[in-house]
């Protein structure tokens, strides 16, 4: 036996890394496995759910007066009103929700006076996404609504020609403003958890170019940061709005909602349900075709918030491609 031949033979088994490589290479098959079963559930939940909704809910499409709820006359003229009132909400609260979302990742990646606040300011911000909704609804209905009022009537003396502050305004506070508000707020980790890591995700080397050249913190954020992020961002606002489009008790508790109403005014008492709400609060009183009904509702904001989903994946892929 030759030297080569004496290097090679027990090379069979010698370990990599601490494991043997036999047991290595059985480990990784079973990984894989695993991650394959896993994805296959995953599909496989994803296209139950989807049969449940078009086969239950897909009669509701063609559903007469007497077969829907809220006096609607056909599904659309139901379906409408109450998707253009989850869409406004969830624009509301990405508006006020973009921000400061980046502003936190900023504070908490570039800001940070040592890496170690950081991630606790990182980490206070993600325990708002473990409140549950029902306590920001208590909130938004018992203290941010009324809180507000005073608000909406300023809004409504000195802007009222626009068309989002004309009318008389809600007494009460339980407006779409509101809602968005407090949906704003529920979004916030979310949204913040994205911008953070794609700001980490900038090349060091990047960051410290633009401070050579003589930039100042900000000026290396709008240079170097930002650009880099910008499919980050993106992503983590389309996620956003894809959680604040089926957001539900929340939304429930805080918007007085007129069934059928499209309308863009913020401050007003009169305002557009939306389809997750509208569900939760006639689910119980509804039976036979109106649950169908209910349910068709429900495919549709499945269809949107897949959507909604799909883009925010595809700017996300984006940004870790670049």
């Amino acid at each position: 036996m030759n030297a080569s031949a004496l290097e090679l033979a027990p090379a069979a088994g010698r370990v990599h890394g601490g494991i043997p490589a036999g047991v290595g290479a059985s480990g990784e098959r079973g990984f894989r496995g695993a991650m394959r079963g896993a994805a296959i559930a995953v599909a496989l939940v994803l296209a139950g759910v989807l049969t449940f909704l078009v086969i239950k809910g897909g009669p509701a499409f063609f559903a007469g007066a007497g077969d829907l709820p809220a006096h609607a006359t056909d599904f659309f003229s139901l379906a409408a009103p109450l998707a253009f009132g989850s869409a406004w909400v969830a624009v509301i609260a990405l508006a006020f929700a973009a921000l400061p979302a980046i502003g936190v990742a900023l504070a908490s990646t570039i800001y940070a006076p040592s890496p170690r606040f950081g991630r606790f300011l990182g980490a206070v911000l993600d325990l708002l996404a473990a409140v549950p909704s029902v306590v920001f609804g208590l909130w938004g209905l018992m203290v941010l609504a009324p809180a507000m009022v005073p608000l909406y009537e300023w809004l409504h003396g000195h802007l009222g020609w626009l068309p989002f502050f004309s009318g008389d305004p809600s007494v009460t506070g339980r407006t779409v403003l509101t809602a968005g508000l407090v949906v704003a707020v529920m979004i916030l980790p979310i949204m913040a958890a994205m911008c953070r890591e794609s700001f980490a995700l900038t090349p060091p080397p990047l960051i410290e170019a633009a401070y050579a050249l003589g930039a100042t913190r900000w000026e290396m954020v709008r240079t170097a940061v930002l650009p880099v992020a910008r499919s980050g961002i993106v992503a983590g606002g389309m996620l956003g709005l894809g959680r604040a489009l089926g957001e539900t008790m929340a939304v429930a508790m805080v918007l007085s909602a007129t069934p059928g109403l499209i309308s863009v005014n913020l401050i007003s008492s009169e305002n557009p349900p939306t389809i997750a709400a509208f569900i939760a609060s006639a689910f119980p009183e509804s039976t036979g075709s109106k649950v169908s009904a209910l349910i068709g509702l429900g495919l549709v904001l499945f269809a949107i918030s897949l959507v909604v989903s799909i883009v925010g994946r595809r700017f996300a892929k984006k940004g870790v491609a670049k």
